[in-house]
């Protein structure tokens, strides 16, 4: 299964994705850490996928979905954004809305 295989069976396969640096227990960067609060605060069920493991992975997701920097967060296969994005749709509380249609709210 060649990088963008994988990529898509990982959207595919998980309602809400998100792909950063470091893991939710300890995120690399100021960015990744702020999605991980707000997917928290909605207690958002979600695979992370930690960027820095898989080179090969981190480069070819920036062609696969035009978006140059991480965190990138994906929702139904469909990328919603990076930290800003996420944390405006937080705010405006969009996003417990778009993860309630996705299921993945945590119970």
């Amino acid at each position: 299964m060649n990088v963008i295989e994988r990529i898509k069976d990982q959207l595919e396969n998980n309602p809400v994705v998100l792909y950063m640096k470091g893991s939710p227990d300890f995120p690399q960067c100021g960015f990744s850490g702020q999605t991980v609060q707000v997917l928290n605060a909605c207690h958002a069920k979600y695979m992370a996928v930690n960027i820095f493991e898989d080179a090969e992975l981190r480069e070819a997701l920036k062609e696969y979905s035009h978006w140059p920097t991480y965190p990138q967060l994906y929702i139904k296969g469909e990328l919603v954004g990076g930290c800003d994005i996420v944390t405006d749709l937080y705010k405006k509380g969009e996003l417990a809305t778009l993860l309630a249609a996705a299921d993945g709210v945590a119970e």
